[in-house]
């Protein structure tokens, strides 16, 4: 495949996720359509899982993995959708951006890695000053707009707090594993949730909903995920950080060319000092890529969890830029569970 292809693939797939999920949701119920989208996810990937011949292992640290990828993705993307009844589809995008923050931040806290630069600290600085001004003048946004904001940046948290716990139990399975273990325990929550919530089946699914909970099962939450690890596995970190830089501000004129979405100064101002703080914090990253960078080649990089499950399956270790990999693990870890969410 492509290497420039799959990127795309991603910047697309992360661009329309934030719209798909309003979509998704409409006339039929949040719950519906996250509940709707996760057992889509799950039979494709068990499909995917049976044609690749892979088996899902059940012994003790296996489950410790699943459980770190199952329960934050269960209660994040609960707390997501909900709150995407609420905010415009641009700005979910904006505030998942501040992911590798929070991530670094538990980090530091649960694990003790001292990774922090000058340039990071004033990125996290700048990034939870945009994240202020937006919530300061979120009246701008809708009555409820304020619930709104604080369950997407509650789903982030356990998002990053979720990489961290995976992080902790030990990432030696295969990303595809991951997922799908993941995804068989998220997804009997899900339908548990919808059926204790008293909710019926819809008396009318819109055509958009019905798509959208289809192409966040089987594009969200399956395709964008390999893409992502085989984007990975092929360029630096410097390019990989260039995601969260570029998908929030795609996603917010998506959601006005195609939704109608009102893009508010206010919110253009806070999304624009958060984008200066992603910046900052990944800028050691992106100078990296620069130096790097030249035409048709691409800096190789793999995440110690890949090159484990790799060695017990047999396969051929592929070669390894060690230089790239030392600088830039923790980087990467934060950037996985991105992926798998998405």
């Amino acid at each position: 495949m492509s290497v420039p292809l799959a990127y795309l693939g991603i910047v697309l797939i992360w661009s329309t996720t934030p719209l798909a999920i309003k979509w998704s949701g409409e006339e039929v119920g949040f719950l519906f359509g996250i509940t709707g989208r996760m057992l889509v996810g799950l039979s494709v990937a068990s499909l995917l899982m049976w044609l690749w011949r892979r088996r899902l292992p059940w012994d003790k640290a296996a489950w410790q993995v699943y459980l770190a990828v199952g329960l934050p993705l269960y209660s994040s993307m609960l707390s997501v959708y909900w709150g995407a009844q609420y905010v415009n589809s641009g700005l979910i995008s904006v505030l998942f951006g501040l992911t590798p923050l929070f991530t670094a931040l538990f980090a530091r806290v649960l694990l003790g890695e001292r990774s922090f630069t000058f340039l990071k600290l004033v990125g996290m600085g700048l990034g939870f000053v945009g994240l202020a001004w937006i919530f300061d003048h979120q009246v701008t946004l809708g009555p409820q707009a304020q619930w709104g904001i604080m369950a997407v940046l509650l789903a982030s948290l356990i998002h990053s707090l979720g990489t961290v716990w995976a992080k902790r139990a030990g990432t030696r399975l295969h990303p595809m594993t991951m997922n799908t273990g993941g995804l068989m325990l998220a997804a009997p929550l899900f339908l548990l949730t919808w059926l204790l919530s008293g909710a019926t089946w819809p008396q009318r699914i819109p055509g958009h909903a019905a798509g959208s909970i289809v192409y966040l099962g089987v594009v969200g939450s399956v395709l964008g995920a390999a893409l992502f690890y085989y984007a990975l596995q092929h360029l630096s970190t410097g390019s990989m950080a260039l995601l969260t830089l570029i998908t929030p501000v795609t996603a917010l004129w998506l959601g006005r060319w195609l939704n109608g979405e009102t893009l508010d100064p206010d919110v253009l101002l806070g999304t624009a000092c958060i984008l200066l703080g992603l910046v900052c914090y990944h800028w050691r990253d992106l100078l990296r890529q620069r130096r790097h960078s030249s035409p048709g080649h691409y800096v190789l990089t793999y995440p110690s969890s890949r090159r484990v499950d790799d060695a017990e399956e047999g396969q051929p270790m592929p070669t390894q830029s060690h230089t790239e990999e030392s600088r830039s693990s923790q980087h990467q870890r934060g950037q996985h569970q991105r992926g798998q969410s998405n």
